[in-house]
């Protein structure tokens, strides 16, 4: 990089940033003069704590300043922080700081915590900066020394004692206000999936005893009363466990533990949003058709909608026991269906143990249409020169498909690439492009197990069906037909700490036709390679894919993501001789994983992923590899970002390298391992939109599975794993819009397997922004990323 004229390396570069960061992050803005002011407050935890509960209490201890004592800071210039209108220093706001930390510290279980206040006042010019330290000495925390329960209905007790295993207070844990809280949360869901709708939070409580049983003995011996009393309160500092009994407050209305029964659902899926329900309600039905079913009533005036979507949704049928969590999943599944923009239920009381359940839907917008237009220059030696883009894309969404809540979404697309820039054709139009595509989302697993009780478990069910045409027609290179379908279905299942969605497809077809023309021959006979992208084979599979989300109970800043998928192709049907020459054969797997942690504004990342497939077709006529749209690739914004898309790997191979003839130089392989960190921070605001940034670290690669004897080293071995892996390094700036985040990011190759010298290592003594290849190619060490939303 030139300044001035004058050649500067990066690490200067990054130093310059670093001092004028630095410079503004020691400014101040209008500090009081001549009186001490807060400038940084810190709290010390002390006590014999695991690292985990040590950070997290010290984290959340922080936030228990009292205002008039926290350092206002505002981040700038990637990591430095700038104070802003710092408060004037008053010693007697620390007592309200130890009053607001003893108080959260008694909820997590320390009650006999010690606090201690540090002050220094330093001066700087003109500046009284004062530094609060709040040193706490945690001292043991309270344990569980007993639980019980003391229910006065004997039904509650008995449901109470049978659910007791799933209890979350257990003798020996921490205790705090929190557990507490979340155990009368449990029982009262409990009570309430079982019939009791009546009952709530005010009808049971906590109580805690903290007295020691040894002060209970009687005595009449002042010494001995003196001495049980020392005995005591060293035990409880020492081994402080308190006893917990769960009650039930007295019972002032009978309703509180009678179960109650569904009575009947009532539909009206043509609510409009001025309609006030209690009207409808005491109306009974006056002004409306109805369609009376066993398990409930629809009323309508229009007849938008059929009762099916409806009664597969709803989980709380007729004479069924009022369950909580019945009544809510019903209300999640009908909302997520798509044909309704927003679901409201009503229970009503009837008679002495009965409840009428009635469902306001408000529908969706039904039909809605959007037209998009795009535009790309294209650079490609595998079309003639230069080409200017343009492609329009029609999509027309439907929410309600034959009256029965069925959303299906069509798509065209149609485009050409015109020769505006080239002189190697006298064409104007050297591609064209068309293709169709249509997809149906039924909110009901279609399959012939009617009354498959397993089914009943899961939510958010769905049967999607798609096909999709194209045709591609590349003037003088290749003419491409394509044609895919797919069948499968989409449920939920829902786990105390995360959710299951699973997404099974039994049949994936993917036929292809390709004409291969004059050009297109010529330019395959001068680079091999490119043959493997053009095979001809189609595609006969069915998959399988789980997606978890998991949060943290422990720690709600702590999320992970997990994807699983399997896909097999070619299995039974590429047995059939007719078929073993037309079809691939093959297995391929995935798995992803994903942590994010927040860390107050700002955020740590990771992601590690690995995938592999495996051809076991062996047949020379489709190739031995997985089909080219079928196999991984690394680069581009979203993978290893100091590399440009499909420009990384396989392995340390150089073949590509040595092609001179074409610019065509994607690489693609049958494995994939790549692990990638983020941290992210927020820099500033500027027009209320937030402006952030981020360091990152990328490493993987991609190889080939079966060997090559032409070019051995793009396949994987683990002798070879330290050398083949690719290490890349940056920063960005991210625009978060709201709706949508913008991001540029630059990265840098730490470590290129295709580099020749320092084993790929890059030097920092012989900086260098581009490396020659021994082509004589000369290729950026470095790459800038435009991308839509985060990475991962």
């Amino acid at each position: 990089m030139y300044l001035n004229g004058k050649r500067i390396s990066l690490f200067s570069l990054f130093s310059l940033l670093f001092l004028l960061a630095l410079f503004c992050s020691c400014a101040k803005q209008n500090y009081p003069i001549g009186r001490p002011f807060v400038y940084s407050n810190k709290v010390i935890l002390n006590g014999n704590l695991s690292k985990d509960e040590k950070n997290r209490l010290t984290t959340d201890l922080e936030n228990y300043w009292d205002d008039s004592l926290k350092s206002r800071k505002v981040r700038q210039f990637f990591f430095f922080d700038r104070i802003k209108n710092p408060p004037v220093f008053d010693s007697t706001n620390i007592i309200r700081s130890i009053s607001f930390m003893n108080a959260y510290l008694n909820s997590q279980g320390y009650y006999y915590a010690r606090f201690k206040d540090s002050v220094n006042i330093d001066t700087f010019k003109d500046q009284l900066r004062t530094n609060i330290q709040m040193i706490i000495e945690a001292g043991k925390n309270v344990t569980i020394d007993s639980v019980s329960y003391t229910l006065s209905d004997s039904n509650l007790q008995r449901l109470t004692r049978k659910q007791e295993k799933n209890s979350l207070l257990k003798k020996g844990n921490p205790y705090s206000k929190g557990i507490i809280s979340s155990e009368l949360d449990r029982l009262v869901s409990l009570y309430r999936q079982n019939g009791y709708f009546r009952f709530t939070r005010d009808n049971i409580y906590a109580q805690v005893d903290s007295t020691d049983a040894r002060l209970l003995a009687l005595t009449l011996d002042p010494f001995q009363q003196a001495k049980l009393i020392a005995e005591a309160a060293k035990h409880r500092k020492e081994n402080p466990a308190w006893d917990i009994d769960i009650r039930q407050r007295p019972v002032t209305d009978s309703a509180v533990i009678k179960p109650f029964y569904i009575a009947n659902n009532y539909y009206y899926p043509e609510t409009r949003s001025g309609d006030v329900t209690d009207s409808l309600i005491a109306q009974h039905g006056l002004g409306f058709y109805e369609i009376r079913r066993k398990e409930g009533i629809l009323r309508y005036k229009k007849g938008l909608f059929n009762y099916r979507p409806l009664r597969e949704h709803t989980y709380l049928r007729r004479g069924d026991l009022y369950n909580e969590d019945s009544y809510l999943k019903s209300i999640n599944n009908l909302g997520q269906i798509g044909a309704w923009q927003q679901v409201d239920v009503t229970p009503v009381v009837r008679g002495k143990d009965s409840i009428d359940l009635y469902y306001f839907l408000i529908p969706a917008v039904k039909q809605s249409f959007t037209v998009d237009l795009e535009t790309s220059l294209n650079r490609a030696d595998i079309i003639s020169g230069n080409t200017w883009g343009v492609s329009t894309n029609f999509s027309y969404h439907n929410k309600n498909v034959w009256k029965q809540a069925i959303q299906s979404v069509t798509t065209l697309r149609t485009g050409v690439e015109l020769n505006l820039f080239s002189q190697t054709s006298d064409r104007l139009v050297q591609t064209f492009l068309l293709s169709l595509g249509h997809t149906y989302a039924f909110p009901r697993l279609i399959q012939p197990f009617k009354n498959w009780k397993a089914l009943k478990a899961l939510d958010n069910k769905r049967t999607l069906l798609s096909i999709n045409g194209s045709y591609v027609d590349r003037r003088d290179i290749y003419r491409l037909r394509s044609l895919v379908t797919s069948f499968g279905y989409e449920w939920k299942v829902q786990k105390r700490n995360g959710d299951n969605l699973w997404l099974y497809k039994p049949l994936n077809l993917e036929l292809y036709g390709i004409d291969k023309l004059d050009s297109l021959r010529k330019l395959i006979a001068i680079n091999p390679f490119l043959r493997a992208s053009f095979n001809e084979g189609n595609v006969l599979s069915q998959s399988l894919t789980l997606y978890r989300s998991v949060s943290n109970p422990n720690n709600k800043n702590k999320s992970h993501f997990i994807r699983l998928g399997v896909e097999e192709a070619g299995g039974l049907f590429g047995m059939i001789p007719d078929l073993t020459n037309n079809i691939y054969r093959y297995i391929k797997a995935e798995a992803e994983y994903k942590q994010s942690t927040k860390m107050g504004k700002t955020e740590l990342a990771y992601r590690g992923f690995i995938g592999a497939g495996y051809n076991y077709g062996n047949d020379s006529a489709i190739g031995r590899t997985l089909p080219f749209f079928k196999q991984f690739i690394a680069g581009g914004p979203y993978s290893m970002r100091a590399w440009a898309l499909r420009q990384l790997g396989p392995g340390s191979s150089l073949s590509s390298d040595t092609i001179t003839t074409s610019r065509y130089h994607d690489r693609f392989g049958d494995m994939q391992i790549e692990a990638n960190i983020e941290y992210r921070f927020p820099l500033t605001t500027i027009a209320g939109f937030k402006i952030g940034s981020a360091l990152y670290a990328d490493i993987g690669n991609i190889w080939n599975i079966k060997n090559n004897s032409a070019d051995p080293d793009a396949q994987f071995s683990f002798s070879r794993l330290g050398r083949d892996l690719a290490i890349g390094v940056g920063t960005g700036i991210r625009i978060d819009f709201s709706y949508v985040l913008i991001r540029l990011d630059v990265a840098y190759k730490v470590k290129d397997p295709a580099r020749l010298q320092n084993g790929g290592w890059m030097s920092l003594k012989n900086f260098e922004w581009t490396d020659t290849r021994q082509n004589g190619l000369k290729v950026d060490n470095y790459a800038f990323q435009f991308g839509i939303n985060l990475p991962f």
